[in-house]
């Protein structure tokens, strides 16, 4: 205890005999900083939350995602992918935008959230780090368009075979009520129906075919809604915060005065050391 305290009164003395070095050092250390600060091209951060596209009718067990969540990942990073999106953008892929863009991108899965995909990207103004973000989930959501293209083509086609099945059983059935009303032999299907009894028969059946039709093109309806089909998008507007990501002025001051004691102690007791070597 008595060494620390004799080292402890040593160290004092040096830094009062070298105060001089080490304040020559922190003030130089700071005024680094504060040129760093003033001087260093600021950067404001865009945050972004994508939904990914979804087509509803797909076999059970099957993700109706038009695309998997690791191969969107995977896609977003592409170098030809962030340069589709920076030429959309009107940006030239090797302007100082560019490569902060390529460079600043990051990616975060959100699997809890609903599959959602949580992207930031920096850019040299706020205007611009948001227009990058909205640029990026519109190229994204291109791609996903052309890939739920012929999902959504055989869903129409599919409901269109449905109304058309309808509106002939829905006929078929018209045909059998007035022969089961009337009682007259009529041709309706290409059957003779030659009493009322054979016609509800018939018109039961129908019915039954009606009903199935009916809740097989509402299903579907409902499976292209809004609830169950909808493109890539943001779920939320970019946040852009007011103040700059970097340089953050706290961390820059905090950082910059850590290191000027550092190297002002360093200064003074390098000094003290090459005193005595001299003496």
């Amino acid at each position: 205890m008595e060494r620390d305290e004799i080292y402890l009164i040593d160290l004092w003395r040096i830094f009062t005999r070298e105060w001089l070095w080490f304040v020559l050092v922190l003030v130089l250390t700071l005024a680094c900083t504060w040129a760093f600060a003033h001087l260093a091209k600021r950067q404001w951060e865009a945050t972004a939350w994508i939904q990914i596209a979804q087509v509803g009718l797909v076999p059970p067990g099957q993700d109706p995602k038009v695309e998997p969540l690791q191969r969107v990942t995977e896609r977003l990073q592409l170098v030809p992918f962030k340069n589709e999106v920076l030429a959309s953008a009107g940006y030239a892929k090797t302007s100082a935008v560019a490569r902060l863009y390529r460079n600043s991108l990051k990616l975060e899965p959100m699997l809890y959230a609903g599959s959602l995909v949580k992207l930031t990207v920096r850019a040299y103004s706020r205007e611009q780090a948001g227009a990058l973000a909205a640029a990026t989930v519109a190229r994204l959501r291109a791609v996903h368009r052309e890939l739920e293209e012929a999902p959504l083509k055989a869903a129409h086609a599919r409901l269109a075979q449905l109304e058309a099945d309808l509106q002939s059983a829905e006929a078929d059935r018209a045909r059998y009520q007035q022969a089961a009303a009337a009682g007259n032999r009529r041709e309706a299907g290409g059957q003779d129906v030659a009493n009322p009894m054979l016609a509800s028969l018939l018109l039961a059946g129908k019915n039954e075919e009606i009903r199935s039709l009916r809740q097989a093109r509402g299903d579907l309806v409902e499976r292209l809604g809004p609830a169950y089909t909808y493109d890539t998008s943001m779920v939320w507007p970019a946040y852009v915060p007011e103040r700059q990501a970097f340089p953050n002025p706290e961390l820059t001051w905090g950082i910059g005065l850590l290191l000027g004691i550092f190297l002002g102690s360093s200064a003074a007791l390098a000094r003290d050391v090459a005193r005595r070597s001299r003496g």
